[in-house]
């Protein structure tokens, strides 16, 4: 590691060549291209410096779970002339969508259909198309956000109304946090289904992103067809 600032940070390039090799380990396992699948880094609460270290080890994204957070690390990193593409995956507020139109490259938590409706807004008033997936709260747990298995029709729906600020690339869930690897799979398994359902009946080639998966999980997260992991403790260490 021969960056200036981030020589602290090297035990990173180990954490994310071990991530990549049970990846690749449990993709071949399942007939699948270890290639097809994305590994968003999320530095929540850790220095841009260390985002930027798991930059310079290949990696291409970043998730950020807090508006205020990932703008100022996107500062920072152009700074540095790096470039990667920006993941929201954090809960977002109406409010503050404005300030993450044309920055971000995917937003994962659209939980609402007025969230949708103001990404869109936002989006053609800056003259962009946003791309987003539908947050599904498919373990139906209280304490998290995202729309009921009971919602999909309003899912459904709104694709079809094409709002023109907004291209839908796919869903994101999140599994129960839990010892029990049955739960677990049985979430990825209802959220694998969902979207193939949905994939059939859109028939385009753009919804086709399910991100499912972190640090605790993502192995078995590869096993039911996810495309994009966030993985942020199995990379940059607990927080």
């Amino acid at each position: 590691m021969e960056h200036d600032g981030v020589l602290e940070y090297g035990y990173i390039s180990d954490n994310i060549k071990t991530v990549r090799e049970k990846i690749s380990e449990t993709a071949i396992k399942y007939n699948r291209d270890p290639d097809s699948i994305t590994v968003i880094g999320v530095s929540k609460t850790h220095p841009a410096e260390a985002a930027a270290v798991a930059l310079y080890e290949g990696l291409t994204d970043l998730g950020e779970n807090r508006t205020e957070e990932l703008l100022d690390k996107a500062l920072i990193l152009e700074d540095l002339k790096l470039d990667p593409k920006w993941h929201m995956i954090g809960t977002l507020q109406r409010r503050k969508v404005k300030q993450l139109i044309g920055v971000t490259s995917l937003i994962h938590s659209v939980d609402s259909i007025k969230l949708l409706e103001e990404i869109s807004a936002r989006s053609v008033s800056a003259g962009v198309v946003t791309d987003i997936l539908f947050e599904l709260n498919i373990a139906e747990e209280e304490s998290k956000h995202g729309f009921l298995p009971s919602q999909l029709n309003e899912i459904t729906e709104i694709m079809l109304s094409k709002l023109p600020g907004v291209k839908s690339r796919g869903i994101m869930t999140m599994a129960p946090f839990t010892d029990s690897e049955y739960v677990i799979e049985k979430v990825f398994d209802k959220t694998r289904e969902v979207f193939l359902s949905l994939s059939e009946i859109f028939s385009n080639d753009d919804f086709n992103v399910l991100s499912m998966g972190m640090s605790n999980d993502y192995q078995m997260a590869v096993k039911y067809a996810s495309t994009h992991l966030r993985i942020g403790t199995a990379i940059f260490g607990r927080r």
